[in-house]
C-alpha cells in the first residue's frame, strides 16, 4: 500500500540526524533520493549507502537561507530525475538560550533557516509539482509547533510558523494535486540536543511526561514519513502529525497514585 517505487524524493538536511532516517525510510519504500546539505562533500558516504539499497541517489548543495541556492537545487534535481514527487523539508537549526539572552542574529538565523527556508524550498519544488499535477510535501515541524518550552523562543516561533504555513500552502495547492502536511517529532535525541540527554535527571523528568515512557527513537518516524509521502495519504492535507509518544497531551509527573477521588 505504501510502495514508492519509481518516485523521486528530495530530503533536505541529510548530512546527519533525522534527515538521514527520513531518506532511508523512503528509499526502503522504493523511492530514489535527492540528498542535500550546505556541504555537498559531506553527503558522499550517505549517498553511497542509499545506492547500496538499490536506489538511485544524487547529492546537491543547498543553503536554504539563499534563494539562488534553492532555485539551483530545484533545477538540478528536476534535470536529473525529470519529476519530483516528494519533498521532505527537513533542514533546520536551533539556538538554545534563555529568552533574555537571544540576540537579533540568533533570531534571524533560526527563523531564516526553519521558516523562510521551508517556505521557499516548498515554493520552488511546488512549481514543478503543480506542472505535473501531483506532489507530496512534508514540512518537518516539532512538538514545539503546538507547545511552548523555555529556552526555545526562536525555535518554537519557527516551528509554530511551519504548522501555520503548512495549512496555508495546503489550501493554496490542493487543487493542483499537491498535498502539504507537517510531520512533528517529539523529543528525539539529535546532534542539536544531545547535550540534554547527558543529564540523567532531565531525561528522567522528560520520560515521566511522556505517556509511552521513553524518548523517541529515529525509526519511530519511518512509518509516518512513508505514509505522508504515499498515495495512501491522498485525502490528508494541511495536517500536523505529532509523533511524540503523547507528550503533547500535557501529561505531567504523577503525584498521587490511583484514580482521583470524586
Amino acid at each position: 500500500m505504501f510502495d514508492l517505487t519509481g518516485q523521486t524524493a528530495i530530503v533536505t538536511g541529510t548530512s546527519r540526524g533525522l534527515g538521514q532516517y527520513f531518506a532511508r525510510a523512503l528509499a526502503k519504500a522504493g523511492a530514489n533520493l535527492v540528498l542535500t546539505s550546505r556541504r555537498r562533500e559531506s553527503l558522499a558516504p550517505f549517498t553511497a549507502e542509499i545506492e547500496s539499497l538499490g536506489r538511485r541517489a544524487i547529492s546537491l548543495e543547498l543553503d536554504v537561507r539563499d534563494q539562488k541556492s534553492i532555485e539551483r537545487m530545484a533545477a538540478e534535481a528536476e534535470a536529473a530525475f525529470g519529476q519530483i514527487h516528494i519533498l521532505v523539508n527537513n533542514a533546520g537549526c536551533n539556538v538554545r538560550k534563555p529568552a533574555l539572552d537571544v540576540t537579533w542574529d540568533d533570531w534571524n538565523q533560526v527563523l531564516d533557516t526553519n521558516l523562510r527556508g521551508t517556505f521557499f524550498v516548498a515554493q520552488a519544488i511546488a512549481r514543478r509539482m503543480i506542472a505535473k499535477n501531483y506532489g507530496r510535501i512534508i514540512n518537518i515541524g516539532s512538538v514545539t509547533s503546538v507547545s511552548g518550552y523555555a529556552g526555545l523562543a526562536p525555535y518554537g516561533a519557527s516551528r509554530g510558523g511551519v504548522r501555520q504555513l503548512t495549512m496555508s500552502l495546503a489550501d493554496d495547492w490542493g487543487r493542483h494535486g499537491v498535498t502539504v502536511n507537517c510531520l512533528a517529532p517529539g523529543w528525539f535525541r539529535t546532534e542539536q540536543n544531545k547535550v540534554l540527554y547527558e543529564n540523567k535527571e532531565w531525561v528522567e523528568y522528560l520520560v515521566d511526561r511522556i505517556p509511552v515512557k521513553r524518548p523517541g527513537e529515529p525509526h519511530d518516524l519511518d512509518g509516518a514519513v512513508v505514509f505522508l509521502a504515499s498515495e495512501e495519504s491522498r485525502y490528508i492535507t494541511g495536517q500536523t502529525l505529532l509523533v511524540d509518544g503523547g507528550i503533547s497531551t500535557g501529561a505531567t509527573r504523577a503525584t498521587v497514585p490511583g484514580p482521583a477521588s470524586k
